[in-house]
């Protein structure tokens, strides 16, 4: 199983971003890829650097627009706000789709939303080679590899289709899925990361051909907020496409896998010929940002699960920050998934 990642992902320095009202450091640093990176070259992974696929895998999936906005935005607003200014938005045009919360947190976010993917100078590089590292694995897989692994770095599972959030600027797994849609009739994107896929249930709400499947603490209490919800179904032609699979916070590692084998066997009965994880580590239990007790041997046990599935895979990278376990906890991951595979 190869892996693909480019430097030039290390490029976007987020300093801070505002949690609950208050400035504190960036949890997407830099140092998390370096950290995985070299996991992987520590356990024989080859790491290749993905070619350059260009814009049109992006635009695919995302308003145009939108993408067109991010290449010069930086240097924009630096010119405008000054360098010693954030680059984040302070005035917004109302609500998206989704429900307001009843945290207080996310209702704040619900009327006045995002403030936690400021741009830095190297933010469109870093997104843009994120989003090409994504494509490089869809296209080995959909070449004939069993599987792939991308090491995404900023993430994408938070951002919707004319929008960065939480973290997020292109939504690599939804990119991955797209890709590998035009060889296969039906493909599945399961998002095991601790939070919402929702910029990933945003893009498929209404596609019938890529079933959606998120595992997540319920969002009406806990971040990203808005969508994700047990009853939010699909529509369109996307109608019973999507699955959204909630856990009680602090749930324990047990009832994770427990949740995680009903996502599985509704992949198994949309009857997916090629499968797409966003594969979080922040389930663990001592993540930055932790809400559910998943160890070592739980991730194992859930690649050992994903792999029984028996299908093309490409596994992106979401979350997963600055914890004591984040080596362990993938080197656990892929190496498990690797061997189930081999």
């Amino acid at each position: 199983m190869k892996a693909y990642f480019d430097e030039r992902q290390l490029r976007h320095a987020p300093e801070i971003y505002f949690r609950r009202g208050a400035g504190m450091p960036h949890q997407e640093q830099p140092q998390r890829a370096e950290i995985l990176r070299d996991m992987l070259i520590r356990n024989g992974f080859g790491v290749f650097a993905p070619r350059d696929h260009g814009l049109d895998p992006i635009k695919a999936v995302h308003n145009p627009a939108y993408v067109d906005f991010l290449p010069t935005a930086h240097a924009r607003f630096v010119e405008s706000a000054g360098p010693d200014a954030l680059a984040i938005p302070t005035m917004h045009p109302g609500v998206r789709r989704g429900r307001e919360p009843k945290d207080i947190h996310g209702q704040l976010g619900w009327w006045m939303t995002d403030t936690s993917t400021p741009l830095t100078e190297g933010s469109w590089e870093a997104a843009y080679w994120s989003a090409q590292t994504a494509m490089e694995a869809a296209e080995d897989v959909a070449g004939g590899a069993r599987a792939a692994y991308a090491l995404c770095r900023p993430p994408g599972h938070h951002a919707m289709r004319d929008c960065a959030n939480g973290f997020c600027f292109f939504n690599n797994a939804c990119i991955a899925a797209h890709h590998l849609s035009r060889k296969w009739d039906r493909v599945a994107l399961l998002d095991v990361d601790v939070h919402t896929g929702n910029g990933s249930m945003d893009i498929l709400y209404e596609r019938g051909d890529i079933f959606f499947c998120s595992l997540h603490p319920d969002p009406a209490t806990y971040p990203t907020f808005f969508l994700g919800h047990a009853d939010e179904t699909g529509a369109g032609a996307g109608a019973g496409k999507t699955l959204n699979l909630l856990l009680d916070q602090g749930a324990s590692q047990d009832a994770v896998l427990a949740v995680l084998d009903r996502g599985l066997a509704a992949i198994r009965d949309f009857d997916a010929q090629a499968l797409v994880v966003s594969l979080g580590f922040d389930m663990a239990a001592d993540d930055p940002l932790a809400a559910v007790g998943v160890y070592p041997d739980g991730f194992a046990e859930m690649a050992r699960r994903i792999a029984a599935l028996g299908l093309p895979t490409v596994l992106v990278q979401e979350g997963g920050y600055l914890g004591p376990s984040l080596a362990d906890n993938a080197q656990s991951f892929l190496t498990t998934f690797r061997e189930a595979i081999a």
